[in-house]
């Protein structure tokens, strides 16, 4: 493999960076060996597209993303590569030399293709806008790797290493912009955010993603431009709050999409919780209170062992949207929120809904949300069997996360009270695995089938059956499991009665 060439050996290079931005700085030795790591995990393809391309004329540099982690020391999986040649030009040259190219992307520039297994994305060099109504942007191509890395989101992505010959190059000084942990712009952020709104939202996912704060200029921008984002497709807005959710702070994600008025274009129920007083008289307000929650439902996703969870987490930060809604003052200053969880489930879907989430993503977090009080009727352990078995079994397969949920939504500062919802919320885990283990109560059915109904009423198929379905389910979920003589005596006798009361109804 050629010797890497970096700032500091390349005179050209270093001396441009300089007079673009005097922050430019030069690489550390363990720098260079990450950019070094980086073109080696795309050996030899790398090496072989970088002279394909540089025998026909053509610039080639891997760009963006995968350079700056790689400063970073954190992994990536993207390979993407920048280019002068255009999209044309780019099949002509991998044709019989990839072993396949897909141009799914190829009106905005992009060409994919994969060699021996590796797959990569090659982009033109270029500039992208949208006009005042557009949610679509206009694509024009360039000539030059600097004009290509200033219309680039944010300095830390302005970084490209050139292929073949390995030369660095960071005309903007992103690489002092790493050290400073400080997201900067290229050029001036009010173009930045002007050629692409959803800049604004990458700002914020970029400060939870990597611990990076707004530079104050940036901040600035996106406080002013934010309701830019209204021209933006509600998949793209989707996919950066859900890559900011799944960060390792969404917290400080949250915060400054409230704090910059993003939120009032992405989540708005998020911000109205600000001054609404927590029913417990406990917290600040309930917005802190569900930061909280997600703090916490994050620490005990960790520990029992789960991955970054994003219905969990939508599901802590929007578990109380419902209060606002719902607020009453009563006598004594004592502040309600009856029936909020039922409220901000429906507020929940019709949110998640419009940000084009899946059918799946939205009903289960907006059951978590519906289910998120149910524990607090478990009082000192009164319940019966049968409610466990009703609390477990609406929760279906999100009893996990309820479980989490419900735990996280504890943020009172009196010990006592916490270790006794602690203790109480152990007692019901217990016995739900204990019923599961006898019962099986994730398909927990009626001890009698539809066929069996039918039989025994004497009855063809009609709405008597599944009105006799639902009683005996409620006589399952009631006593648990039971000898079928005896069902089919309550069933005689339900119909029975149920019948007189139709025929009364008739008259």
């Amino acid at each position: 493999m050629p010797n890497t060439e970096f700032p500091s050996e390349n005179d050209a290079v270093q001396n441009r960076s300089a007079e673009v931005n005097p922050r430019a700085g030069t690489l550390t030795g363990e720098q260079r060996a990450a950019i070094t790591e980086l073109v080696d995990s795309i050996e030899p393809v790398s090496e072989e597209l970088g002279d394909l391309f540089s025998s026909h004329g053509q610039q080639l540099a891997v760009v963006g993303g995968p350079v700056r982690d790689a400063l970073l020391g954190r992994a990536s999986n993207d390979v993407d590569l920048t280019t002068d040649a255009v999209p044309q030009r780019i099949l002509e040259l991998v044709d019989g030399w990839a072993d396949a190219v897909w141009t799914v992307g190829i009106e905005f520039g992009t060409v994919g293709l994969r060699k021996r297994g590796l797959q990569l994305e090659i982009t033109t060099y270029r500039s992208e806008a949208y006009s005042p109504e557009s949610r679509k942007p206009e694509v024009s191509y360039g000539t030059d790797i600097h004009d290509d890395l200033l219309r680039r989101d944010f300095t830390v992505n302005a970084m490209a290493v050139h292929l073949p010959g390995h030369e660095f190059v960071d005309p903007f000084g992103g690489l002092a912009d790493l050290r400073d942990k400080v997201l900067r712009t290229p050029g001036r952020p009010e173009d930045s955010f002007s050629d692409d709104p959803l800049r604004i939202m990458r700002a914020v996912r970029f400060a939870a993603q990597l611990g990076f704060t707004l530079a104050p200029e940036v901040a600035e921008a996106a406080r002013d431009m934010a309701d830019r984002l209204t021209i933006v497709s509600a998949e793209r807005v989707r996919d950066e709050l859900t890559k900011l959710m799944l960060s390792p702070d969404p917290r400080r994600g949250v915060e400054l999409m409230v704090e910059l008025g993003i939120a009032e274009h992405v989540l708005p129920e998020i911000p109205k919780m600000q001054l609404e007083i927590d029913e417990h008289h406990r917290h600040k307000d309930v917005y802190e209170h569900s930061l909280t929650v997600l703090d916490q439902a994050m620490d005990l996703e960790r520990e029992r062992g789960h991955g970054p969870d994003l219905v969990l987490r939508l599901a802590a930060l929007l578990h109380d949207i419902g209060k606002p809604k719902t607020r009453a003052f009563e006598g004594g200053n004592r502040v309600t929120f009856h029936h909020h969880e039922v409220v901000g489930a429906s507020m929940s879907r019709k949110r998640l809904t419009a940000l084009r989430f899946s059918k799946d993503v939205v009903g289960q977090v907006s059951t978590l949300v519906a289910l998120h009080l149910r524990f607090h009727g478990y009082g000192k352990g009164e319940w019966t069997d049968s409610a466990v078995r009703r609390y477990a079994r609406d929760a279906g397969d999100q009893l996990e996360r309820l479980h989490i949920l419900t735990r996280a939504d504890c943020t009172t500062r009196n010990r006592r009270k916490a270790a006794a919802l602690s203790r109480s919320y152990d007692d019901i885990e217990r016995r739900i695995a204990k019923l599961a283990e006898q019962e099986e109560l994730d398909r927990i059915r009626p001890d009698l089938d539809g066929n069996e109904i039918q039989e025994i009423l004497g009855v063809r198929p009609g709405p008597l059956v599944g009105k006799a379905y639902r009683f005996l389910l409620e006589l399952r979920l009631e006593n648990g499991p039971m000898d079928k003589d005896a069902v089919a005596a309550e069933l005689r006798s339900w119909a029975a009665e149920h019948l007189e009361q139709e025929g009364r109804r008739a008259q």
